[in-house]
């Protein structure tokens, strides 16, 4: 008989320390699954280069709405817009800005919106002495492109490359 008694409360001592160990693994459980993955953290999104080639209003105004609206206000960081070979053109303030239809923003409207936002926008250098543009020639908050303006931007740790 004793060691039936004896055994009584080593059980109930075995049972109380196996409740513990469920309870502890059921709130590691429920705080892994209560915290978003670190790749959601803003911190942690990769930046985005679109490189956009043209200076066609339909697809200017795609790559600048989806890097503004879909991307810089995700979260996502940095975000450059490099305007080479045509598209320099879409920052040249002496030209009347395109817009797709009458209800859209003019190509400047979005170029300095997404600016204002903490976007960047890079006329290639090069690009922009072909067509006959200086840095006085183009809308404010652009930047003139020069490799240590572009190479950062597109090089940079963690950066993802579109192109229009």
């Amino acid at each position: 008989m004793a060691t039936g008694m004896a055994t009584a409360p080593a059980t109930k001592a075995g049972e109380r320390a196996r409740l513990a160990r469920r309870l502890v693994l059921a709130s590691l459980i429920t705080a892994a699954i209560a915290t978003p993955p670190s790749a959601s953290r803003a911190e942690d999104k990769p930046g985005l280069f679109v490189n956009l080639t043209t200076d066609d209003v339909w697809a200017a105004s795609k790559a600048v709405f989806f890097a503004h609206q879909r991307i810089l206000k995700a979260g996502y960081k940095p975000v450059t817009i490099w305007l080479n070979i045509r598209a320099v053109y879409l920052a040249d303030k002496r030209r009347a800005p395109a817009r797709l239809n009458p209800e859209t923003p003019d190509i400047h409207s979005m170029l300095r919106a997404f600016i204002a936002d903490g976007g960047t926008v890079v006329a290639c250098m090069a690009c922009s002495r072909v067509a006959g543009l200086s840095k006085d020639d183009l809308i404010e908050g652009v930047v003139m492109g020069s490799p240590d303006v572009v190479l950062p931007a597109l090089m940079g740790p963690n950066i993802r490359t579109l192109t229009w």
